[in-house]
């Protein structure tokens, strides 16, 4: 009996042992210093550098494509430019030439007064018994003026009796009865002719209308 116990006490300090010695194992490792490894880089392979060039090539050639297009798309607007002021100096010459033809258009129009009396000298000779040589000199006078007109771009707008009236070219002083049922509503008489300026109208003909 006496054995059994000593035993048994003999084994329960053999555990406390064990159990101090594994608690001190255990606070060895916990305050055992760290030990530091030294971290070295890595050396790119040759694969990774000929891959980084390409990558850096690739980014050039993107930037050259990139700058190709900017240089495309501003040329681009230099012939857009150059078209838009081609344009206007056509205009702008155009203009200046069309203002050119009007420049002298009211020393013209002032003119024409004299033809209508050069014309209405003309018919009262033609009623009259007067001498050949002063209509034939009146008529030379008036040939002459009329070509000195033309020569600047006046000419007469021709309106016969039986031409459709128009407003952008006659005005109608007066209606009376048309001689005939097709006349009406048609010029039967001019009282004073009207001009051209190249091709516009210096002088609506002032007309006499059928009813």
């Amino acid at each position: 009996m006496a054995k059994d116990k000593k035993k048994q006490q003999d084994n329960f300090e053999e555990q406390l042992n064990q159990q101090a010695h594994q608690q001190q194992e255990k606070h060895e490792e916990h305050n055992a210093p760290v030990e530091v490894q030294e971290i070295e880089e890595p050396v790119p392979s040759p694969e990774e550098v000929v891959q980084e060039a390409e990558d850096h090539a690739q980014a050039q050639a993107d930037k050259i494509t990139a700058l190709q297009a900017e240089v495309a798309e501003l040329k681009d607007k230099y012939v857009r430019l150059y078209a838009d002021f081609d344009n206007f100096r056509k205009r702008t010459n155009k203009e200046k030439t069309e203002f050119l033809q009007q420049a002298n258009a009211q020393l013209i129009k002032d003119l024409l007064p004299i033809v209508d009396d050069f014309e209405r000298a003309l018919q009262v000779i033609e009623q009259t018994e007067s001498s050949d040589k002063i209509k034939e000199g009146i008529e030379l006078i008036y040939k002459k003026f009329m070509r000195t007109l033309e020569k600047y771009g006046v000419k007469p707008l021709e309106t016969p009796a039986g031409t459709e009236f128009n407003a952008d070219l006659h005005e109608a002083i007066t209606q009376a009865p048309a001689p005939h049922e097709e006349l009406k509503g048609k010029i039967i008489d001019t009282i004073e002719k009207g001009y051209y300026l190249h091709d516009k109208v210096l002088r609506f003909a002032k007309v006499v209308v059928g009813s």
